[in-house]
């Protein structure tokens, strides 16, 4: 949803403690935030080292010069961009605080986490955001023809990059993948992806998102089919992340809210009018990765 100019904001008082509630559980929701590093970003940006390359060691005698390795060094720009979200709600919830804030908490993480996991996946959509990077254009490997040897293949990858694979993010298609992979008798190859809190695959710490899946596209004249992408795979001490001020609310009970509809019609809604009001929750965030430590794992669009 996007908001009209506010004409009122209401002097709801919400604990202190729901910011940092809905930062914890959007970390929760999100994926990148679980498996990459978090890092404070002031609100100019940050500069961060990268290294490029290890040093290296050498035998040497006694009495012999020893060696100088200089690791390659570089730096990655993290530049923070508003994320926000507007979520209306009935006066009802205005009457029980703690129902307010249950709806809070319940509503905003997932769509805060959700969207940001998408864009770190695949790109923003309409545009580009400056210093914000994503793995919309890593390697790919295919587990098509065989789950286990297209994860193989990703940790292969990676590990030739320098890294170590220690993380997957999959979309629930890429769990059905798992789910059905049969070893030569026909028993379950990945039996520990489960509802746990973390699962495990090939040894590496293992979570499920909607946020890391894209459908492809099938073949089409000259064009050549791409396929699903149904999750990633990488080494993700390569990837950072970070906020200025964790989460921020505001409400506003006078506020007119435009949004587009399920039939693509653009709907205005005045919250007066209707005894509503409406939540604005928003997060200035940035993203870093190294993308040669990554793989997204597909499969042939259906």
């Amino acid at each position: 949803m996007a908001s009209g100019i506010p004409t009122n904001r209401t002097n709801i008082t919400l604990p202190m403690e729901v910011s940092n509630e809905i930062l914890q559980k959007t970390q929760e929701a999100s994926i990148i935030m679980r498996l990459a590093q978090q890092t404070p970003l002031p609100g100019r940006g940050l500069a961060i080292p990268v290294i490029l390359s290890d040093p290296e060691a050498e035998f040497v005698a006694e009495t012999d010069a020893k060696p100088v390795s200089n690791p390659g060094l570089g730096t990655k720009l993290m530049q923070p961009h508003m994320l926000s979200v507007i979520v209306p709600l009935s006066n009802q919830f205005r009457r029980d605080a703690n129902a307010l804030y249950n709806a809070i908490v319940a509503r905003i993480p997932n769509a805060l986490g959700k969207k940001f996991d998408k864009v770190c996946f695949f790109g923003p959509t309409g545009g580009s955001l400056a210093n914000f990077d994503n793995l919309s254009a890593v390697a790919q490997a295919s587990l098509q023809s065989s789950v286990y040897l297209g994860l193989v293949a990703a940790d292969t990858d990676i590990s030739e990059e320098g890294g170590l694979l220690n993380g997957f993010a999959f979309s629930p298609q890429g769990r059905g993948m798992l789910l059905s992979a049969l070893d030569g008798q026909n028993r379950p190859l990945f039996n520990n992806v489960g509802d746990g809190d973390i699962n495990r695959v090939l040894g590496a710490p293992t979570y499920f998102s909607s946020a890391a899946y894209k459908a492809g596209a099938a073949a089409s004249g000259s064009d050549a089919a791409v396929p699903d992408i149904v999750g990633f795979a990488g080494d993700w001490t390569k990837a950072r992340w970070g906020t200025v001020e964790g989460v921020k609310i505001d409400i506003s009970d006078e506020a007119t809210l435009t949004y587009t509809d399920e039939n693509e019609q653009t709907v205005t809604v005045n919250l007066w009018q209707r005894n509503m009001f409406a939540v604005r929750a928003e997060i200035e965030v940035g993203f870093v990765a190294q993308t040669a430590y990554f793989n997204a794992l597909t499969r042939t669009h259906s």
